[in-house]
């Protein structure tokens, strides 16, 4: 039986499992652990959402006899998947990844309806059916905090009212940017459109109570739209995740990318330097393997062709997170590809904290004094190459593939705070210093 003495928090999120990918993580992981802190948590979340991918492992960790509250929601995707001839059962692939073909152009003219008439996303229509619902439900129930997690951001829009009708306190969780995330100039948004975006993210910056960034960077981001405080939680691994069981490396020598592997990740350069390292290195063109785990762009399968690498390719489609993480500590060198988009410095994937409590050694393709950058620096974890060093790039993986003989895991640094027990810590702090401030 729950504790009276737990304070009750609603979550409104549109990720839960058996969502899979990198959404739904942070806050399942979350979840898992705030009732160690004095937290009960409620979720809120659709009952028939257009999810990229299904990930049924991931259930195993929702608390036993959580209270989650689900609506329907209608989405506009099966129009958009008729306008641009897909079928009814297709999933939408997430960041603008297309897999099979180059985008046409009714799916520039799709994008373009869907960036200037669905504001801030296709999800604006659940949130007048989730007010009521949420207003109603509170009416009857109480609980001590809100937080909204984003994107999509409509999620904090649901927030926004809710708090302004209630008074409740609220946190507003960003994922990601909003008007700066790396494919918003993508949308091509008219003058119209952009200014209400921008609009809407003020709106939330400045009503939130406590806003919770996953970055430095993003933080500094947010700081240049509305300046207030902002907390830095950033995203982790879950040390029960991962395997107490020794896992046999692979055979060849495994360069690995875990993901989606969309256009803007593309690692051209890359690309030329194993090519040239295939080349000039017999025995390392004997061993290698090229491993991508996950959804992979057609441009970035052009680029793979041309560069004469296909041979070495092994594709694995979507895997459930728990054999993700075996791929993981099979390989012997993991790929964290940055987005070469001018937000670049401050993105910061929740993978460079699954690759780093594998213990393999981490090759980052990105800015050199990003966040990740950063990151892999301080827990000793990996090299950071920029986006045009290939002489730098050939370097790294050379002399990993030297070193591939002793199979031991790297020794890391100060990871422990990156823990998903250690944030939702911090999380529960955020939460109690709220609260407390509002009761007085």
């Amino acid at each position: 039986m729950i504790s009276q003495q737990k304070q009750k928090v609603l979550i409104i999120t549109y990720y839960w499992p058996p969502s899979g990918g990198a959404g739904v993580q942070r806050w399942l992981k979350f979840v898992k652990y705030l009732r160690d802190f004095g937290w009960e948590p409620v979720i809120y979340t659709p009952e028939n959402p257009e999810y990229p991918v299904a990930d049924f492992s991931l259930e195993k960790d929702i608390p036993k006899n959580l209270e989650i509250l689900r609506t329907k929601v209608w989405e506009p995707y099966d129009l958009y998947k008729k306008f641009v001839g897909q079928k009814k059962a297709d999933k939408i692939n997430t960041a603008f990844l297309s897999e099979k073909k180059k985008t046409n152009l009714t799916e520039k003219i799709a994008v373009w309806i869907r960036g200037n008439f669905f504001v801030p996303d296709a999800r604006k229509f659940w949130i007048k059916p989730s007010v009521k619902f949420l207003t109603a439900y509170l009416s009857k129930n109480l609980v001590d905090a809100i937080i909204s997690t984003g994107p999509p951001h409509s999620m904090h829009l649901i927030a926004f009212d809710l708090h302004k009708k209630t008074g409740i306190p609220w946190v507003a969780d960003f994922r990601d940017p909003w008007t700066g995330i790396d494919f918003y100039h993508e949308l091509h948004l008219t003058p119209w459109a952009d200014n209400l975006h921008k609009k809407l993210e003020k709106k939330v910056l400045k009503n939130a109570d406590r806003m919770i960034v996953i970055s430095e960077g993003m933080k500094k981001h947010f700081n240049e739209i509305v300046k207030r405080d902002y907390e830095v939680i950033t995203n982790g691994f879950d040390e029960e995740d991962y395997p107490n069981r020794p896992i046999e490396p692979d055979k060849k020598f495994s360069i690995a990318h875990v993901g989606s592997l969309v256009r803007s990740r593309n690692p051209e350069v890359l690309w030329a330097a194993i090519n040239d390292l295939t080349r000039n290195l017999p025995q390392f063109a004997e061993n290698l393997e090229i491993k991508l785990v996950g959804k992979v762009d057609f441009f970035v399968m052009e680029s793979i062709r041309k560069h004469g690498l296909e041979k070495y390719l092994r594709i694995i489609p979507y895997l459930d997170h728990d054999k993700v993480v075996d791929e993981q500590h099979k390989s012997h060198l993991l790929l964290l590809l940055i987005n070469n988009t001018p937000n670049a410095d401050m993105i910061l994937t929740g993978k460079l904290f699954e690759y780093l409590s594998s213990r393999r050694p981490i090759l980052c393709i990105g800015p050199e004094n990003g966040d990740a950058a950063n990151i892999i620096r301080e827990t000793g974890s990996g090299k950071v190459a920029g986006f045009e060093d290939v002489q730098k790039i050939k370097e790294i993986i050379s002399t990993q593939f030297i070193q591939k003989k002793g199979q031991e895991n790297i020794h890391l640094q100060n990871i422990n705070h990156f823990s998903r027990k250690h944030l939702t810590a911090k999380l529960s702090e955020i939460l109690k210093n709220l609260t407390a401030t509002i009761h007085k």
